[in-house]
């Protein structure tokens, strides 16, 4: 790759943990305040995630009118990816900052066939079979495994039998290139929790191990940043 490509893509990961930290417990209130005023995660991050939003729309094969729900959607970004498609698409993430900003996107670009709610991933506030699709993008890695446990399986029930569920996270192990050791170092920064979690998933089997824990059937898989991501589409059987 491109020595300014991978350059951009650290630069994202680094922001993108780092937003996330932030609005966390991992940061103590004093200091999110300050680095909130400084860092904005629609104009640092999303700009530089645009294309892998796009990949995994059209990796997942969703169409225009198809239903599908964004799991913690963050500032929505996936979710407007769909919407601008024609896709019915819900994000919903449990930081009411996140989806403020997601909110206010969404009217910007007035997409009408999309929507936002506050919930927790672990109670999803939908009924069985209620989406055609699902997606979750880095929201597994960071947290304990009883917690991945009960998204995924929240995940599942929303979905309808034989709908598609795309999981994308970092791949296991962890490729050992620059990509590779900049994850662990960022990771390592977001400190308490969420790096016991992210070393937890290493450990466990990261994607794959869900994948089997929860019965879940490939269809396909990629790699995406020479091999720093993994992206797995799934039935839902």
């Amino acid at each position: 790759m491109h020595n300014t490509a991978m350059q951009r893509y650290l630069f994202a990961f680094l922001m993108f943990e780092m937003m996330r930290a932030i609005h966390t417990n991992y940061v103590p209130a004093c200091a999110r305040i300050i680095m909130m005023l400084i860092f904005n995660y629609s104009n640092l991050v999303d700009p530089l995630l645009k294309d892998l939003r796009a990949f995994v729309t059209n990796f997942a094969g969703i169409k225009a009118g198809d239903r599908v729900l964004d799991v913690c959607c963050g500032t929505g970004e996936q979710v407007l990816d769909y919407g601008r498609r024609g896709i019915i698409a819900t994000g919903v993430d449990n930081d009411p900052n996140m989806l403020n900003v997601a909110l206010k996107n969404r009217k910007r670009h007035d997409l009408l066939t999309t929507s936002f709610q506050l919930a927790d991933a672990k109670e999803l506030p939908f009924p069985n079979g209620y989406f055609n699709y699902a997606s979750i993008s880095f929201g597994l890695h960071d947290k304990p495994r009883l917690i991945r446990k009960s998204v995924v399986s929240e995940i599942k029930r929303v979905v309808k039998r034989n709908g598609i569920i795309i999981l994308v996270d970092f791949n296991v192990p962890l490729p050992q290139n620059a990509f590779g050791l900049f994850a662990r170092t960022i990771e390592f920064f977001a400190g308490g929790e969420h790096y016991r979690s992210f070393k937890d998933y290493l450990a466990s089997g990261g994607l794959d191990s869900i994948v089997k824990e929860h019965g879940l059937v490939e269809l396909n898989r990629t790699q995406l940043k020479s091999g720093l991501i993994g992206v797995i589409k799934l039935i839902n059987d």
